[in-house]
Formats: C-alpha cells, structure tokens, sequence
C-alpha cells in the first residue's frame, strides 16, 4: 500500500485515477480548489463519487498558494510515495480570454509541488500536459519527437514550461518525473466544455448543436478509463520521460454527431459556426513510447465509450441537463 498525492482530485482525470488507486488499495490524498472554470456540479459528484471510500481525504486547496499547500502537507501522518499533478487549468479557448489565471495555476502552482517534493524528498513526480503543444500543423500521428515550441494559445504555453520546470528539477534534485501529454479524453462526467458532454447534452435536450467550422476537423479520443490507468502505469522509475497518452481513435465531428445521433436516438439541429482561431484542424498520437515503456493499451473502443458516456448521461440527466455547456 503506498500514499498518492493527487492533485485536481474532483477533475476528470484526477477522480478516475484516484478510484484505481485506491481500488488497488492505496491511500489518496486528494487536493482540488473547486472552481468554477466549468460548472462546479460536475466536480462536487466526482468527488462525492470518492468520498464513498474511507481510502480518501480530501482538503479543498489551491495549488497556486504554496504556504496553504505546504502547511497541509506537512500535518499528514503519512509520507507521500508520490505527486500526481493533474489539476489544471484546462481549455484553449478560455486561456486566450484570462491567461493569468492559467500561469498562476499550471506554472507557478506546478512549481509550488515541485517545491514540496524537493523539500520532502519525494521521489516520483507526474505531470499532466497536453497534445496542445504540438501546435499548427503536426506529423500525424503525433510523435513525442514532434516540435512543440510555438505553442499557439496560452494554455498550451503554460504547459510547456510546466514541462521545463519538472526537468529542470528532475536534473537538479533527482525527482524521477513522467510527463503524460494527454489528447482528446472522453467518457461519463466529462468536462462538460469538451465535445463528447455538449453533443450529448445538445441532441439529448434538443438545443442547437453547434460544430465549429465545416465539422471535417477530427480528434483522437481515448476512453477515461483508458487514460487513468496508462497514467498510473507512469508511476514506475523511468527517470524523465515525455509520454503521448491517447489519441488513438480518430473520427471528425460530423461523424462523431452521427454516432451520437445513433445512440441518443435523436437528431441533431447542426448549425455551423466560425472556426475558433485557437483550434487546431486535426490531432492524432503516436502512443508507441506508452505502449513500449509502460505496456499500456487502450482497451475501450469508441462504440463502447460513447455507450457508457450516454447512458451515464440518462441516469443522471435530472442535474446534468442543467449543466451549462460553454
């Protein structure tokens, strides 16, 4: 039994990833600031989902608050076996409208646990990046070995030097350090600003779906489940490593709406709309390293996940059709 460190516990990933550590009987000890960069119902039922477990503590904190965070920190009665940073603050679009408030979050917060592991001698470190700074026009599918230093919006830069400063303390203190750059994550209790929640919000309700562009521009997409257990797998000694996680199934938006279509057995009113300068027409990644380091395979089929995505939605449809879908 080991003690996780997981940061942005109440997220997306962050609420999976804990549930299969602590199914595999390890203790979480979850930190997440509960804002309200998307409707904060959807982070209050994950994290009343983990609550259920007596393996759990959670402590609403800001990681850009590098006193609070130590101070709590430093009362556990159990050392930390490792840092799992996956609160973020996420979204292309929203970081060119308020780019402070990414630094403060996705740098100045990433060096603030980088910090606490120097000071506590913590051993193993894991960074959630992006497939987002791989920029315009990218080999497809996406290598690690792809340039990504001309990020196009201030999301992905804050990523980037996140990503400087864990190898600058990995080569500086020995913090064996994983970086996972995600692609297009998907399943139940997803953001509800991404693709897969406002489709399925939109045709289920009846709303007017909007599809960016001409819909041809397409995104690998991999399953929640998928995602969280390839991060888990990055907890072993690899010293430093950049890893591509997801991004394995690729589909255009068009097609996308009409699997949705299909499994929510309703139509959708499209209406199409300007194409945001800040998206990118295509993302698909090369997961050799993932499945040649960490032997990870996705295991979850996109008919099977956009299943579980929509039948989750129907269950919880009395809150989750007031979700707002920005």
């Amino acid at each position: 039994m080991a003690n996780y460190l997981v940061t942005g516990a109440a997220g997306f990933i962050g609420q999976r990833v804990s549930e299969l550590l602590m199914a595999d009987g390890h203790v979480v000890f979850g930190i997440d600031n509960l804002n309200d960069a998307y409707d904060v119902r959807v982070k209050l039922w994950r994290l009343n989902q983990l609550k259920q477990n007596e393996l759990f503590h959670f402590q609403q904190l800001d990681i850009s608050e590098y006193e609070n965070l130590r101070d709590w920190i430093h009362q556990l009665e159990n050392p930390i076996d490792a840092i799992i940073n996956l609160a973020a603050r996420a979204g292309v679009r929203q970081s060119v409208e308020n780019p402070w408030v990414y630094v403060n979050t996705n740098v100045v917060g990433n060096l603030n646990l980088l910090e606490i592991a120097r000071h506590l001698k913590i051993k193993k470190y894991i960074l959630a990046s992006t497939s987002s700074l791989y920029g315009e026009n990218p080999p497809l599918p996406t290598p690690e070995s792809a340039e990504s230093d001309h990020p196009l919006q201030p999301y992905a830069a804050s990523k980037k030097g996140a990503e400087a400063l864990c190898h600058s303390y990995h080569y500086l203190y020995g913090i064996d350090t994983t970086v996972f750059r995600y692609f297009t994550v998907y399943g139940p209790a997803g953001r509800p600003d991404m693709v897969m929640f406002r489709l399925a919000k939109w045709i289920a309700e009846g709303y007017p779906v909007y599809v960016t562009g001409d819909g041809n521009q397409a995104r690998g997409f991999t399953y929640i489940d998928d995602i969280a257990r390839g991060t888990i797998l990055g907890l072993k000694k690899l010293n430093y490593e950049l890893i591509n996680l997801g991004g394995h199934e690729v589909i255009t938006i068009n097609e996308l709406v009409r699997i949705m279509e299909e499994k929510i057995g309703k139509k959708a009113n499209i209406q199409y709309i300007d194409q945001h300068k800040a998206d990118v027409m295509q993302n698909c990644a090369n997961v050799e390293k993932a499945k040649q380091i960490l032997n990870w395979e996705p295991k979850v089929n996109l008919d099977q996940g956009i299943t579980k995505l929509v039948n989750w939605y129907f269950h919880e449809r009395n809150w989750v059709s007031q979700v707002a879908t920005p």
